[in-house]
């Protein structure tokens, strides 16, 4: 079998060379501003190419879908990775993942556009589990890894599996509970309470 040649080597660089990272933004910006208007659906590659003064066939040649250009834009936008948070401690890197949640979350707009359009298009959900979900899990579990081997939680604990899912299942569930996103301390208020007593941590005195 023959190795891959150079011209295959450098296909994707090429595929990205016609857009700066300054464009990018912007037609990043435009796309998530489309989603708060109109929603997932209504979304067009056409309509973004209106609204950017970019042509179609460049986007498609940058990002090939709609799913694949709208992930990107909330990765592309997203203020903070969650790998990078790493305090010390697990009710720090929890309290920062809170944080930025939090931030995220105020965007209402967007994340009811998401939310609906990830159960309706299969295509949307794998490229959101793959690009946005799966990093998260992964980082989620590493604080808890980490809090582990610093012997903060027992290595044992039948909870420490299931932080990243307790995290990201209330914020998708809570509007559903409450009709508003898990925003204004809400998550912090989870962890503190539900999260962290459940790991063998001792949650805060009633009324701090």
């Amino acid at each position: 079998m023959s190795s891959p040649g150079p011209a295959q080597d450098s296909a994707p660089a090429s595929r990205r060379s016609k857009i700066t990272p300054e464009r990018a933004q912007e037609l990043y910006a435009a796309v998530l501003d489309l989603l708060r208007e109109s929603g997932y659906a209504a979304l067009t590659m056409e309509g973004v190419a209106a609204r950017t003064r970019c042509g179609k066939s460049t986007l498609y040649r940058q990002w090939g879908s709609k799913p694949e250009l709208v992930v990107a834009a909330l990765h592309g936008t997203s203020r903070t990775s969650l790998a990078a948070i790493d305090t010390g401690s697990l009710r720090g890197d929890l309290s920062a993942v809170a944080a930025t949640f939090d931030g995220a979350d105020r965007d209402t707009a967007l994340m009811h556009a998401l939310t609906h359009a990830a159960l309706q298009s299969p295509e949307l959900l794998c490229a959101l589990r793959q690009t946005l979900i799966a990093p998260s899990v992964a980082a989620i579990d590493t604080m808890v890894r980490r809090a582990v081997e610093r012997g903060e939680v027992a290595a044992d604990n039948p909870a420490a599996p299931y932080v990243a899912a307790q995290l990201l299942g209330i914020m998708r569930a809570k509007p559903l509970l409450a009709d508003r996103y898990a925003g204004d301390g809400f998550l912090v208020r989870f962890i503190e309470c539900a999260v962290l007593p459940a790991l063998g941590l001792p949650a805060p005195p009633p009324g701090t």
